[in-house]
């Protein structure tokens, strides 16, 4: 039993050492040893769970000081601490709802401790409950009213809400109240973004980085301003120093295959997108901006990848709630382009799903379904597209191209005319003009054909009567 405790000892000894070395991973193997011969330990799992969060595995992080807080629960002087650690991490886990039971469990034991309510903010915004957030910034007020991380926490909820005046005034103040929290010139820097005083953002952002050359979160943010600021050349310096630090970054391999994006660098792009894609395979969106590019190669050799990359990536998006509607819209015509217009048919079903309102899902739902020749469905689709906005021309041109396939002249002619009278100059729309009129003269000559055919057989007849005496 001795022998045990001291060899329990020893592998959390060494767990320090290796967690003031960096190496997380090995740190951790070693708590988990000492823990496997002695598991009440407390301070063990709090250890535990700093390594986990040093890592960025918050939602161990999370389970590790939940355990922590469990042992010392029949303490006589209860664990805050570990409460709020686990609200911490809950909510950097994106599991907010949970951590704010942790907060009040948190803020019973310790009712003066300020950092609960910041939490409270940060919880409370992640859930869009922007009204509720801005009473925990005031309850922490009345605790400390010069607590900088309340201003900086507020000030994230009232960026969310297009509140980007108060928002900056609030940024302003945490500087004031700490000028050393961290990162505060470069969040104050996108609050200016955010208004539209992009100067005065690059401004911040170059401080700070006199301050601290090398914050890679710093050159990510600067670089994304200077390209809203079409400064592509100097964003790509940016991107290109954040690989120089972290070769294997995968937010700046990304931005800078959307840089080579819109220099349609296709070979660039390529490049950075497949290092992401081997990176992070979890990477939001790289599937399909992957598919995206390899489609505007234009190579037939690519097309069984690019329709697999759309499927992995439609996979993963039904899974994940949180991925942005506009995914499915891309994948959707994605689909088409690549020739599995069926497969199509279920990104847009998601899309409407979520989003029942939007014109643009139905009309991207009928162009699905008239290529896979379900024409009275699609028909039905694009109505309804029209329906919420009764002047989208490309779902009229759909309407007449499917009358027009279905060989209904004059509702095709109906949705042609009623397309031209708000866009006369448009070129599908006028193609699909042409061809109504080359029907209908051929229409017109093959009833002059048919009477001049029946007036001749008339004049043969009267010719070939014989005479009566």
């Amino acid at each position: 039993m001795m022998n045990d405790w001291m060899d329990a000892e020893h592998h959390v000894e060494k767990a320090h050492e290796l967690y003031d070395a960096g190496r997380w991973d090995e740190a951790e193997t070693e708590l988990r040893r000492a823990l496997s011969l002695n598991p009440f330990q407390a301070e063990w799992h709090f250890n535990l769970g700093l390594t986990l969060e040093a890592a960025g595995r918050h939602g161990d992080a999370a389970g590790a000081f939940e355990r922590c807080f469990d042992l010392k629960k029949g303490d006589s002087d209860p664990d805050a601490n570990s409460a709020l650690l686990v609200a911490l991490n809950l909510i950097r886990a994106d599991r907010p709802e949970p951590a704010l039971a942790w907060l009040d469990r948190a803020a019973d034991i310790d009712p003066s401790n300020v950092g609960v309510q910041v939490q409270r903010i940060e919880a409370l915004g992640d859930l869009l409950r922007h009204e509720e957030a801005e009473e925990a910034f005031y309850l922490g007020q009345q605790i400390d009213p010069a607590h900088a991380d309340l201003y900086a926490a507020i000030a994230r909820v009232l960026s969310v809400r297009g509140d980007h005046e108060r928002s900056v005034w609030c940024l302003r103040e945490a500087a004031r109240l700490d000028p050393e929290l961290p990162r505060v010139r470069a969040r104050l820097a996108r609050a200016f973004a955010d208004s539209g005083r992009l100067e005065r953002a690059r401004q911040l952002y170059v401080r700070e980085l006199r301050d601290d050359p090398g914050d890679v979160d710093t050159l990510l943010d600067l670089g994304e301003l200077l390209m809203d600021m079409h400064r592509l050349v100097d964003a790509g310096e940016k991107f290109r120093r954040v690989l120089e630090l972290e070769p294997d970054h995968p937010d700046a391999h990304h931005l800078l295959g959307e840089l080579a994006e819109r220099d349609n660098a296709v070979a660039d792009a390529l490049v950075h997108y497949d290092v992401v894609l081997r990176l992070d395979p979890a990477y939001p969106g790289v599937r399909t901006r992957l598919a995206r590019v390899m489609l505007q190669r234009g190579r037939e050799e690519d097309l069984p990848r690019v329709r697999d990359l759309l499927r992995r990536s439609l996979r993963d998006g039904q899974d994940e709630e949180a991925t942005p509607i506009e995914e499915f819209e891309d994948l959707g015509r994605l689909m088409l382009d690549a020739g599995v217009p069926a497969e199509s048919i279920r990104a847009f079903r998601t899309l409407l799903e979520r989003q029942p309102g939007s014109h643009r899902a139905h009309h991207g739902m009928s162009v699905a379904l008239l290529e896979t020749g379900q024409v009275s469905d699609g028909i039905d689709e694009a109505r309804r597209a029209l329906s919420l906005q009764p002047r989208f021309v490309p779902a009229m041109h759909n309407l007449a191209l499917a009358h027009l396939r279905e060989r209904r002249w004059v509702r095709a002619r109906y949705w042609v005319h009623q397309a031209l009278r708000i866009e006369p100059e448009d070129p599908t729309v006028r193609r699909l003009r042409l061809k109504l009129r080359l029907h209908a003269l051929t229409c017109v000559l093959g009833w002059c054909g048919s009477v001049a055919r029946r007036s001749a057989r008339r004049v043969l007849g009267v010719i070939g009567r014989p005479i009566r005496g």
